[in-house]
C-alpha cells in the first residue's frame, strides 16, 4: 500500500472525523492575495466553512457564480452560503458586484449572506451597503473570530 492509503486506513480505524464546519462553502472576493490568505485561515482554524472559493476580482466571482447557476438544480451543492466580498477594488468594486449579484444570480440560487469585509472606515459605506439591501453584514478587516461569530448570529 501506499503512504495515501495507509493514512485512509488509519484514520478509519481511529474513526477521526472531520471537524464540523457551521457552512459547507463560502466564497472570499479580494484583489488582495495576502487578504484572502489570512481570511482563509481563518476561516478553517474557526471550522467556518469546508470549502473556501477564492476570488481575486468581482468579475470572476460572478463568472464562477454565474457557470454555478446554469448547473440547474444541484448547484446548492457548490453554492457558496456566505460570500465575503471586498468593496474596494479595481474594475469593479464590492458594490457593483453586489448590485450585479443582485439583478441576475440572486433570484436564480438560494440566496447567500453578502458580507462586506473592507478596511472602508467611512460611514458613506456603510450606509451605501444598507440602501442596496439591509440585509448586507458589514465588517471591518481584519476577519476574526469575533467578527465570524456576528455572521452566525444573523
Amino acid at each position: 500500500m501506499n503512504l495515501i492509503n495507509d493514512t485512509l486506513e488509519i484514520n478509519k480505524a481511529m474513526k477521526i472525523k472531520e471537524p464540523k464546519c457551521l457552512y459547507k462553502q463560502v466564497m472570499l472576493i479580494d484583489d488582495n492575495e495576502l487578504d484572502n490568505f489570512i481570511n482563509e485561515k481563518i476561516l478553517e482554524t474557526n471550522h467556518f466553512a469546508k470549502r473556501i472559493f477564492i476570488n481575486t476580482s468581482a468579475k470572476s466571482a460572478l463568472e464562477f457564480l454565474t457557470n454555478i447557476s446554469t448547473v440547474g438544480e444541484n448547484c446548492g451543492e457548490i453554492y457558496p452560503e456566505v460570500i465575503f466580498v471586498d468593496i474596494n477594488m479595481p474594475l469593479m468594486d464590492g458594490f457593483q458586484f453586489i448590485e450585479h449579484f443582485k439583478k441576475g444570480l440572486e433570484d436564480k440560487v438560494h440566496k447567500p449572506k453578502l458580507v462586506i469585509l473592507t478596511s472602508s472606515v467611512y460611514h458613506e459605506d456603510k450606509q451605501r451597503a444598507k440602501d442596496i439591501s439591509p440585509d448586507i453584514i458589514f465588517l471591518n478587516k481584519p476577519l476574526t473570530k469575533d467578527l465570524l461569530s456576528k455572521i452566525e448570529d444573523k
